[in-house]
């Protein structure tokens, strides 16, 4: 025993050494691992469940495609292989291969661009033995939904003969993979004499149709757009004009007999192209006038294989067409599920004005008029002008009855349907009287009208509600949860009541988590039970079981457990085309402990009123869970802060749980941290979570730096992995963490009318319980955040001087002028966020003027003494840059130490890779300055003047030449 125990000893110090050892090995992240950190993304099953595809790819430069074969265990790669997809009968792959990233890039730094750089190619792998077939120049493809024989992909425009002479002089570096054969274009019913075309440049191009099995090709040239039946029996395609014998027209090919069948020829333009279910009938829209006309009417066709012919279903003189109205180029055509009903868009016709001819341009006037009376304000209606230019109103033909029906007005100008168009009721909703009150009354008030379609009546069945209804999928209710009650109603559509169906339980159906001054929302549903019979909803944690018809009690179908446990239970949709839950059905629940945040799954029945039955329970995050259409194989993504999201396998038991992706490898070689769940207390004593990172050799007797970030509520991400990418506005954790930085995210709750101060009461008795347990250096901590975060940090600096620096992204700073401003990414008016959601003031600027104030950070900027980094964008479309000025010329005149970083161009976050990483390596060296005592940047401390804008970067380290310290 005593020899097993020294051996024992011996072996554990070997090990502790080695552990040692490799920890000593690992290096901290820096800011050029980025590009090369890559993520996991288009996954999908054959429907067989044999095989899985899934992307790996780098946030810069070039991925690859995986194909596994379950049964072999075989693992092939495909490099800058996207947007793969498998056949129906699982035989398949077929995805693009984009063109070499350096390649790309090489020739844009030469200016090239367009039809001059390179073009994806498209694979065809058969799975069996992983042959590929390959053709170049291919910009996009599509296979049937149902079909399995056949893939239509459509071809760039051919190169130029001397450019194509050069590309077949360049050597192959794909193997194994086999040029598909050129083919003859297909011969047409009616073949047009040949004749010297006119020169116009078509912007169609081939669209080839390829059999799978016998690699047989078919060719249309001058193709626009194309569209395959469900089931593969037929594909429709558009072509555009070429000259006056080389006409635009609609053509249908039959895969059965092999056959072109032109439909409709000699118009100028036709588009949307839709199919029934069968694949039989082909309804679009088309028209003669030239695309520079004023005014181009469009008229509603209808083709039927067994006819073979063309008809006119809708013009403008209609019966059913309202008056001055026409048929819509940008409706949604639809067929009902049994093919009797085409839905397709309408519109009232443009009014025409005559040009003026008597002014020049310069001497028009460009106006906008903003009146009280407006139903939107005039920067809503410019934002929505494009839309509204193209907006449509549903209308209905009948294909038995021969007549039009339409459905939307401008009054009621939203209609919905039931899942498969086949019911006798549509449902109208509409705001348009509300409208107005749009921007600080929400959530927005609405009216909803039933719809006879039968009868082509509409009768109004709500009012002012403030949910959303909605049909049931066979059309049977009208559903919807009500805030003003905070409960689940429905309505019978043949003559019901509106029915509570939730009041009676005695849980609340509401978010019970709201501190904004505003109705609280509802947990959401998760669908209907097949004909319509019981609509699952959920509360806090569990599922409930409500009969429309109000006959039944309410059932959880949960038994309570999710309550009982504290787990959130929610329904996982394994099918994406699912309408409707089956009565028999087994439901898959995603699961999260709201104690100690581990995440899994369960197993319920809809049938029975029984506790679930736990799958799997693990301290990770799931996403992504899916299942092949005919076989228990599943995947889903699993990952935590020390684990990347990695792709996993398994059965619907979790029993034999496999790992399929290792994306980051190389995570071993950095330092990374862990993260820890901590609680406190708030100032007025209410408990708090929050999460605290730590470093991955942390010594609880070293004093480390603190950044302390936060947004609202973050705890139960605890297990939420986090890339090292470069930041659109916010701290990379894992570069800070990696980097011996502490970073603490500490969860918020709100108090109405004084939002600064609540942050203050939940943020500072954290860093506070942290600094007492003697590893924090509290004498160099910092605030970081982002818009809402940004605005809590600009308050806290004219509160408190305990941080050593802090940065704020697109903070509010003046209550008062932001609450009169507009949020230009959507047109709205500022004043509901104030009033009403985030920013939790509960009142209008004239009704708690001394909120307003109380709780601006300009009007206390004086205080700070905190060195301040601000981010504010000049095209900012949530928080005016005006707010960021504001506050900076403020410190600035009171010379207090104040940075503002303005990227040109960019909205609230960066969305540019370049900007993203320039604005990494300046937060790292503001804090690292201030918080490490490292050497101040030259664009600290001397400034880069415009002189040198886009030249001299600044971020060279230098001896600072004035103290860096903050004024008293």
């Amino acid at each position: 025993m005593k020899k097993f125990l020294l051996l024992m000893a011996l072996f554990g110090a070997g090990l502790s050494q080695a552990q040692a050892q490799q920890q000593a090995s690992k290096k901290p992240l820096t800011h050029d691992v980025y590009d090369s950190w890559k993520g996991v993304a288009g996954d999908k099953l054959s429907n067989n469940g044999q095989y899985v595809l899934f992307n790996v790819d780098p946030q810069e430069g070039d991925g690859a495609l995986y194909i596994r074969n379950y049964a072999s265990k075989a693992m092939r790669e495909f490099a800058r292989g996207t947007k793969a997809e498998f056949t129906n009968d699982s035989r398949y792959a077929i995805f693009q291969i984009k063109p070499e990233y350096n390649t790309v890039r090489a020739l844009k730094l030469k200016k090239k661009k367009g039809d001059d750089l390179p073009k994806d190619s498209l694979a065809i792998v058969a799975l069996e033995n992983m042959n590929v077939v390959k053709v170049p120049r291919v910009k996009s493809f599509k296979l049937p939904k149902e079909g399995s024989n056949w893939v239509a992909y459509q071809l760039e425009k051919p190169l130029p003969a001397k450019k194509e002479a050069a590309k077949k002089g360049e050597p192959k570096t794909e193997p194994a993979i086999t040029e598909a054969p050129k083919t003859e274009p297909a011969k047409t019913a009616a073949a047009k004499p040949a004749a010297k075309p006119k020169q116009k440049k078509s912007e169609g191009t081939d669209l080839v149709l390829r059999n799978l099995q016998n690699g047989q090709e078919h060719r249309f040239n001058r193709v626009v757009d194309y569209v395959f039946s469900e089931k593969g029996n037929m594909l429709y395609f558009v072509k555009d004009e070429l000259d006056s014998l080389h006409t635009a027209g609609v053509y249908a090919f039959s895969t059965a007999d092999l056959k072109v069948v032109p439909i409709d020829t000699g118009k100028v333009t036709y588009t949307g192209i839709s199919t029934d279910k069968l694949g039989e009938q082909l309804a679009y829209v088309a028209t003669k006038d030239t695309v520079g006309a004023e005014i181009r009417y469009f008229n509603l066709y209808h083709w039927n294989k067994k006819d073979n012919k063309a008809v006119t279903l809708a013009d403008t003189v209609t019966k059913g067409m309202p008056k001055a109205w026409m048929v819509s180029e940008h409706g949604n055509l639809r067929f009902s599920e049994d093919g009797r009903r085409l839905f397709f868009g309408t519109f009232p016709r443009p009014t025409r004005f005559e040009k003026d001819t008597t002014k020049l341009e310069e001497e028009k006037v460009s106006l906008d008029i903003w009146g009280y009376k407006d139903p939107l304000i005039q920067p809503m209606q410019l934002k929505q002008l494009s839309r509204d230019q193209k907006r449509s109103f549903l209308a209905m033909y009948d294909l038995r009855g021969k007549k039009m029906q339409q459905l939307a007005t401008l009054e009621m100008p939203d209609v919905y349907l039931d899942a498969h168009g086949q019911a006798d009721v549509a449902l109208g909703v509409s705001d348009e009287k509300y409208k107005v009150t749009i921007g600080y009354d929400t959530p927005t008030r609405k009216d909803a009208y039933l719809i006879d379609l039968k009868k082509g009546t509409a009768k109004q069945i709500l009012k002012e509600t403030r949910g959303m209804p909605r049909l049931s999928p066979q059309g049977q209710y009208v559903y919807w949860y009500e805030p003003t009650d905070s409960s689940w109603h429905a309505m019978a559509t043949k003559g019901g009541a509106n029915l509570n169906l939730t009041k009676r339980i005695g849980l609340p159906f509401y978010e019970e988590d709201n501190d904004v001054p505003a109705l609280p929302g509802s947990y959401g549903a998760a669908g209907w039970v097949e004909k319509d019979n019981a609509l699952l909803v959920y509360d806090r944690f569990d599922i409930w079981k409500l009969d429309p018809s109000g006959k039944k009690a309410p059932e959880n179908l949960t038994d309570r457990y999710g309550r009982t446990n504290k787990l959130r239970l929610r329904y996982e949709q394994l099918d994406s085309e699912e309408k409707f839950i089956p009565a028999d059905a087994t439901l898959y629940l995603s699961a999260f402990n709201n104690v100690d945040k581990s995440s899994g799954f369960f197993r319920d029945y809809v049938s029975k009123t029984a506790q679930p039955e736990k799958l799997v329970m693990t301290p990770h995050g799931y996403t992504s869970f899916k299942k092949a259409k005919n076989s228990d194989r599943i995947t889903f993504r699993r990952g935590s802060f020390r684990e990347y999201n990695d792709l996993y396998t398994s059965d619907l038991s979790f029993a034999n749980v496999e790992k399929l992706s290792d994306a980051n490898p190389q995570m071993k070689d950095y330092l990374w941290g862990n993260v820890e769940l901590v609680s406190w207390k708030s100032t007025d004593g209410i408990p708090l979570e929050g999460l605290l990172y730590k470093p991955e050799n942390f010594d609880p007797k070293k004093k480390y730096p603190m950044m302390v970030y936060f947004y609202e509520r973050s705890s139960d991400g605890i297990h939420n992995h986090r890339i090292p990418a470069p930041s659109a506005s916010t701290i990379n954790i894992p570069y800070f963490v990696s980097n011996d930085y502490l970073v603490f995210v500490p969860d918020i709750v709100y108090t109405e009318g004084y939002p600064g101060e609540s942050a203050m009461d939940c943020i500072i008795p954290g860093v506070q319980m942290l600094a007492a347990q003697g590893f924090v250096d509290d004498k160099n901590m910092a605030l970081q955040g982002q818009s809402w975060g940004g605005y809590q940090i600009a308050y806290m600096v004219t509160r408190t001087n305990m941080f050593k620096a802090a940065m704020a992204g697109a903070p509010v700073s003046n209550m008062t002028s932001a609450y009169g401003g507009i949020r230009w990414g959507t047109g709205l008016s500022r004043q509901f966020q104030y009033e009403r959601t985030q920013s939790r003031i509960g009142g209008t600027l004239w009704e708690k003027p001394m909120q307003f104030i109380e709780n601006s950070p300009l009007f206390f900027a004086d205080r700070v003494k905190t060195p301040l980094l601000i981010m504010h964008n000049d095209q900012d479309g949530a928080v005016p840059w005006y707010q960021g000025i504001e506050f900076f010329m403020a410190l600035r005149r009171l010379e207090k130490p104040v940075w503002m970083l303005v990227y040109n161009g960019e909205d609230h976050n960066l969305v540019q890779r370049k900007n993203r990483k320039d604005l990494s390596v300046r937060m790292s060296q503001f804090f690292d300055h201030y918080l490490k005592g490292a050497p101040a940047p030259k664009w600290m401390d001397q400034g880069v003047p415009t002189l040198l804008k886009g030249k001299d970067y600044g971020f060279e380290l230098t001896e600072p030449q004035v103290s860096s310290a903050p004024k008293e």
